[in-house]
């Protein structure tokens, strides 16, 4: 290959590498685009979740205070028989033990009272943050919703400008050798989209390697492709900086 070629040829390099940056970079974003999502998802279906876990636990509450008026209605019944019952025993002793068990059945009926109130507090206390919680939800929904456009949008734009950087990569690939571009595009996947780079100072523009001034010198005499020994990607110098 003469210098005017092997000149050409890097100077093609240099344009596909400016495309395939830019290919690689709009491929990387677009690739967390679904966890972004997905994590948005996982977050607000959890939201949606405690909601769903607020409503059962108001009914689970509204089954549990019925059970107790239930109760109530049925000690209150149980109170007012013994009560009927007093009136038709015999003696004293009978009485007084009629009379005792009034008062605890009375004592438990107050017992019953103060649970049923109880579960009234929590039955509106849990209403209460559902509600909340369903107006947070509608607002996050709203924000979702406009995120997920937001990304879905992005996701579309990438795939347009994708679409035209492939066009202009098969633009600049007739331009270059076979065997250069099976090597480039080698170097390409295995240095994540980064295969060219530039000398900047007699450092490598991939990894910093130092290079040195006889390596430089090769890389100007054009007679074959130099590439980093730390990193292996191609070096050319950029005689327009």
């Amino acid at each position: 290959m003469t210098e005017v070629n092997l000149k050409s040829q890097l100077g093609n390099l240099v344009k596909l590498q400016a495309v395939d940056s830019e290919i690689y970079s709009l491929r990387a974003e677009k690739s967390i685009k679904p966890e972004e999502i997905k994590i948005m998802e996982t977050a607000f279906e959890a939201k949606k979740t405690h909601l769903a876990e607020l409503d059962k636990k108001s009914l689970d509450l509204q089954k549990q205070r019925k059970d107790k008026e239930l109760e109530l209605v049925a000690k209150d019944e149980g109170i007012k028989k013994l009560q009927g019952q007093l009136f038709s025993l015999k003696t004293n002793k009978e009485y007084q033990t009629m009379l005792q068990q009034i008062q605890d059945a009375k004592a438990d009926s107050s017992v019953i009272e103060d649970k049923v109130l109880e579960l009234f507090d929590k039955t509106d206390e849990v209403k209460n943050e559902a509600e909340r919680e369903k107006q947070k939800l509608k607002e996050e929904e709203k924000i979702f919703l406009v995120e997920k456009k937001r990304i879905d949008d992005r996701v579309k734009e990438i795939d347009d400008r994708l679409a035209q950087l492939e066009a202009q990569r098969k633009q600049v690939l007739p331009d270059i050798d076979p065997k250069v571009l099976s090597q480039y595009e080698r170097i390409l996947t295995n240095r994540d989209g980064l295969a060219i780079v530039t000398v900047k100072g007699n450092s490598c523009g991939g990894c910093n390697m130092y290079v040195p001034p006889q390596v430089i010198n090769l890389i100007k005499m054009y007679e074959h492709i130099i590439t980093c020994e730390m990193c292996n990607r191609i070096l050319y110098i950029d005689e327009g900086a």
